[in-house]
């Protein structure tokens, strides 16, 4: 079941592990712009500089780049999830990547300027450096599993990762996004899907 969401679940996402974080919230809360938007809307530009903090209330976002005229996708967020290009959005230079909408959603964005205020408002809190470095390392792992799972991992075995462990991907997300995050055609997606359908979990 979707969590309900609130303001103040909106930002870093993790009121719930650092409650402190909540009246400060509430000193930004006017400054959030909630958007609803179509599939296909573009939230930043691959080469753009990125100038918003965004937050999934409800729908789902892509984030890729351009390889040679061909989309690559790097990752899905969902619900209660936020995301920048983080890069882009620390030192003001032009982004790797494009975020678009999959589907109808609704998101909301904190200018940048508005961020760095609370995070300085927030260094105040002797647990928040802290709380930082866990969700930085937890996300870094994120990313080098991703990038060990290319390298070690055939698309089959990815696609059957995805099952186990993230099934809302195959269940929300259309078939030409996953065979991009995968890095195969879409034929090649259906060859495998046949095959794991007909129970041949070894390729």
């Amino acid at each position: 079941m979707l969590k309900r969401f609130t303001n103040q679940d909106m930002f870093f996402h993790f009121t719930d592990k650092f409650p402190q974080l909540i009246p400060y919230l509430d000193k930004y809360r006017a400054f959030l712009k909630r958007m609803e938007i179509s599939a296909k809307t573009v939230l930043l530009e691959e080469g753009s500089v990125s100038q918003n903090y965004i937050y999934v209330e409800k729908g789902c976002v892509r984030a890729f780049f351009n390889n040679n005229g061909e989309a690559k996708t790097v990752q899905f967020f969902f619900e209660n999830e936020g995301l920048t290009s983080f890069e882009s959005f620390t030192n003001n230079s032009p982004s790797l990547l494009t975020i678009e909408a999959i589907e109808p959603s609704v998101v909301h964005l904190l200018p940048k300027k508005y961020v760095n205020q609370l995070v300085k408002d927030l260094i105040k809190e002797p647990e928040f450096a802290q709380l930082i470095l866990q969700v930085s390392a937890g996300r870094q792992m994120h990313y080098m599993n991703e990038f060990f799972s290319f390298i070690r991992d055939t698309p089959e075995e990815r696609y059957q990762n995805l099952l186990n462990n993230r099934p809302h991907i195959i269940q929300r997300v259309p078939q030409h996004y996953i065979a991009s995050y995968l890095g195969v055609t879409t034929v090649h997606l259906s060859r495998i899907k046949s095959k794991i359908a007909k129970g041949k979990a070894h390729f």
